[in-house]
């Protein structure tokens, strides 16, 4: 390359030549600080080539726990077809002449760091502009691409090493501390049933739950009692991602559950005087709540991902259902992929999505007709539908089960039970809870209904 084609690319992008010759000097130097440089930095992060060739040389030697200094160096760039004659040899003395001293490399990992930082964002302000001109992709769709793009450069910018227990120590004494100062009788956000929270320490952030059941248990208007608990009372932002009903009638149970009217009223519209009063009630409770509703049948984890990422002060985050979720091509089952495999990676992405929200997700999923030939009907970790995977990635995962749905003339036809059957935080059990049909809502117990 001639010269003056080098300098006008050095012009194009955002770089540092100083911090990258000091860098890689200071390795020469002192490679003591070698660990250090390879924890830090990766060979994309340098931008001219020849600083590139020589810190791959590096890394790899480093990776092999070779002995680094400039001979040896020099000997492995041959080895790599790195090495020029009229120029390596003079260039890595050039290197550690140039370094001040390999005391601030810190400084110059930071220097390199920001200009790697900002060519990423170039790139793709770059990709997207391209998009645009192209002009195949909707407005929406491109601007959850460049969400996406921008909070993985984020992510990887912040990604977090290695770290000294002592340094975790301090974070759990400040988190007990919070604990001990609060009135909260459970750590996490509450799910609005006392004896569930009790048991399961509330919805954690970070946790993956997943809530199962036979078609009919009530899957769903348990996920919106918690939906509605949290909304009305935590404070923050609440999710619900709907791929199976609309947003009206979401909206609908939602009320039934917050005024008490019969969902069947609700349904047909015949409702008494005392009824649309109470419907008034309910509406403007809800719309003090901070529960937002997304009923898109096509969402992938991605989509969702990025739509929670746009949300302030977000508590709580409810997948209905994990089932009918697409994998992250948009597509049921692309290329005759494996179903299996597509709801692990579904899973999978949920946890990680949990973990990078720093919030709890509530998935709702569907189980195989094992149960149904079974004598007890009470769901199992093996009913799980069509993966394995999802007891594996859920911290706590939770069965609905009424004996009434098969025997009509049991004692109780109203009794329900929660089922934990797997609890990161503590025991599994079961607890009981009151079903109420016409107002397609769970209870404790012992609850008995008062006016809002």
């Amino acid at each position: 390359m001639a010269l003056g084609d080098e300098e006008l690319l050095l012009k194009q992008l955002p770089h540092s030549v100083e911090a990258e010759q000091a860098v890689l000097g200071s390795m020469l130097i002192d490679p003591r600080c070698v660990p250090e440089v390879i924890d830090k930095l990766r060979p994309e992060d340098f931008y001219l080539q020849q600083n590139v060739e020589i810190y791959e040389t590096i890394y790899s030697m480093f990776n092999y726990s070779l002995t680094i200094d400039p001979v040896t160096v020099l000997e492995h760039m041959k080895q790599n077809g790195y090495y020029d004659e009229n120029n390596s040899r003079n260039y890595l003395l050039q290197l550690m002449d140039t370094t001040p001293t390999a005391a601030n490399v810190k400084e110059y990992i930071d220097i390199l760091k920001d200009k790697s930082l900002l060519r990423q964002v170039a790139e793709v302000a770059g990709d997207l502009t391209a998009m645009v001109q192209q002009g195949t992709d909707t407005g929406q769709i491109i601007l959850d691409r460049a969400e996406q793009r921008i909070f993985a450069i984020r992510q990887g910018r912040s990604a977090r090493g290695l770290t000294p227990i002592s340094t975790v120590l301090i974070d759990v004494y400040d988190r007990l501390g919070e604990l001990a100062a609060s009135d909260a009788a459970i750590p996490g956000l509450s799910t609005g049933l006392r004896d569930l929270d009790r048991a399961i320490s509330g919805l954690n952030k970070s946790d993956l739950i997943l809530l199962a059941a036979r078609p009919g248990m009530g899957k769903t208007s348990m996920a919106l009692n918690i939906l509605l608990d949290a909304g009305k009372k935590s404070g923050k932002n609440v999710a619900f991602f709907s791929l199976e009903m609309s947003r009206e009638q979401l909206a609908l149970r939602l009320i039934s559950s917050e005024c008490f009217v019969d969902n069947k009223k609700l349904v047909t519209g015949k409702l008494t005087e005392e009824d649309w009063e109470s419907v008034a009630a309910a509406a403007d409770s809800l719309n003090r709540s901070m529960i937002l509703i997304d009923d898109d049948s096509s969402v992938t984890v991605a989509d969702i991902n990025a739509k929670c990422r746009r949300v302030e002060n977000l508590g709580l985050v409810v997948i209905d259902y994990l089932q009918l979720m697409q994998s992250a091509g948009g597509k049921s089952n692309r290329s005759g992929e494996n179903r299996q495999q597509i709801v692990s990676d579904i899973s999978r992405s949920l946890k990680i999505m949990a973990k990078e929200l720093n919030v709890p997700v509530l998935c709702l999923s569907q189980l195989s007709r094992a149960n149904e030939s079974r004598t007890d009907k009470r769901p199992m970790l093996s009913d799980l539908r069509e993966s394995g995977a999802i007891e594996q990635d859920a911290d706590i995962v939770l069965f609905l089960y009424r004996e009434g749905y098969y025997n009509r003339d049991t004692e109780n036809p109203n009794l329900a039970e929660c089922i934990i059957a797997k609890n990161r935080h503590g025991e599994t059990g079961t607890v009981q809870l009151q079903w109420q049909p016409e107002f397609t809502t769970f209870n404790d117990m012992e609850w008995q209904h008062s006016e809002f």
